[in-house]
């Protein structure tokens, strides 16, 4: 049996040899040595945590005290934090050794991880094309096999469609359901962090140790997250218009259809269901996530920590200055289309509005998920597109989030496990979507289908 030493030491050497990929922007070793030794001796005295032996990264928005933490942002330059997450401190309690941090979108903008100050990750499995964003990092750590477990955090996918994207199991929670104390706030209303893994028994192991109420975040939930209840599904239900919608590529809308038929060929009622939000989900997800960064990123001002510009000669000039050269192009336009929503003017046409939208999509997705075990549908429209791929609509890439902003707009959680191979050779993912408050039910139930 291989020690938790031996694993640590696996995983550096494939690290080094991975470089070029560019996903991890700090490399922990000493530490990670030092650490898997303890745990090696907790392990023979008997004295072990539930993750003892588990090597993990963390995506570079978490925080670990005395660690830089950067949100793969310049702004960030040198900023060491003074405290670690909630889930940071739960997993270090149950032995789990963390190896590094992993680069990712810029303040986890992004579906592609093109938009890091660091550079873009590549897939391990092709390096032409993305990993998917904005928890690219994270994600091909684990399909590399540079770590047991990854954590990311998913606003609008973030987790899901790079998991789709590798092949990767990636789970959202739903919101509440893990602490966001130490997690660098994107949009406060749908940021959740959660785990990358090789197997659904992986993610929920992790999940069991991350859940639960906390004093730091009162928007966690308050019990205890409860073991499944629901280990396979009887009656689920899947977005027709996942299967219509002429953006969705040929072969995954073929594999989305395979899987549907094993379902029912395993006694599942599978039906088709309208959803007809659909078209207005990313507007309400990019105009309430805007609203909620332009006011979480007014901290970065460099004033109080991170990048200062040289020439800077009095206040005004050190916020325009340092604003406008720390932060990526893409946050910059995220800043202002959020400023723009929330201006005098615009409020209501704007903000308003979309709250009032949120709502109608969170009864809708409420209300399915009483009649149905489950909603199906596939994680993202395609497999993994090239780095660099011209876009002259910034839009475009939005509208990779398609599929899995809903589960962020309504609460809920939801899971991308692999789908089979594409033609093309890469991953495809299918999205699993559960009530409320079920995490361990949508786990088990995901078990379930890649069992059957």
């Amino acid at each position: 049996m291989s020690t938790t030493t031996q694993a640590v030491e696996q995983f550096l050497s494939k690290i080094e040899a991975t470089q070029d990929l560019n996903i991890f922007l700090e490399v922990w070793a000493n530490e990670a040595r030092e650490h898997a030794k303890v745990v090696d001796a907790k392990i023979a005295a008997g004295t072990a945590g539930k993750l003892a032996g588990m090597v993990i990264a963390l995506k570079d928005n978490i925080c670990y005290r005395g660690h830089k933490v950067s949100a793969a942002s310049k702004i960030l330059d040198g900023f060491e934090s003074q405290f670690s997450a909630t889930v940071v401190d739960r997993l270090l309690a149950e032995d789990a050794v963390f190896i590094g941090r992993t680069n990712c979108d810029e303040f986890a903008m992004g579906s592609g991880n093109e938009n890091s100050a660091f550079g873009p990750v590549k897939n391990p499995l092709d390096p032409s094309k993305v990993p998917g964003g904005s928890s690219g990092g994270s994600a091909g750590a684990v399909v590399a096999g540079l770590c047991h477990v990854a954590l990311g955090s998913d606003t609008g996918g973030s987790i899901r469609q790079p998991a789709s994207f590798t092949g990767t199991v990636g789970f959202k929670p739903s919101y509440g359901r893990v602490s966001r104390h130490g997690l660098i706030a994107y949009a406060s209303s749908f940021d959740q962090i959660g785990p990358f893994a090789a197997n659904v028994e992986d993610a929920a192991k992790v999940m069991e140790v991350i859940a639960g109420p906390d004093d730091f975040d009162a928007t966690a939930m308050q019990e205890a997250m409860a073991p499944a209840t629901k280990l396979a599904p009887k009656k689920v239900a899947y977005l027709k218009t996942a299967v219509d919608n002429p953006a969705v590529d040929e072969h995954v809308k073929k594999a989305f259809l395979a899987q549907l038929e094993l379902l029912e060929n395993a006694g599942v009622v599978v039906e088709p269901v309208e959803f007809d939000l659909l078209d207005t989900i990313v507007p309400i997800y990019y105009i309430l996530t805007t609203a909620e960064a332009s006011s979480n990123l007014a901290r970065f001002d460099g004033v109080h920590a991170g990048f200062r510009h040289p020439d800077s000669t009095d206040l005004e000039s050190v916020y325009k200055k340092s604003r406008s050269e720390g932060f990526g192009v893409e946050v910059q336009r995220r800043i202002m289309l959020g400023t723009f929503v929330l201006s005098s003017g615009y409020y209501d046409a704007y903000f308003g509005k979309a709250q009032a939208a949120r709502r109608l999509v969170q009864e809708w997705t409420d209300k399915m998920l009483e009649e149905y075990d489950l909603i199906l549908c596939p994680t993202a429209p395609t497999t993994a597109f090239e780095i660099g791929r011209e876009v002259s609509d910034p839009t475009v890439n939005y509208l990779e989030d398609i599929f899995t902003v809903q589960a962020n707009i309504a609460g809920v959680p939801a899971v991308s496990i692999p789908m089979g191979v594409h033609p093309n050779g890469l991953p495809m993912g299918l999205q699993l979507m559960g009530q409320n408050g079920a995490d361990m039910d949508v786990l088990a139930m995901a078990k379930w289908i890649q069992q059957h």
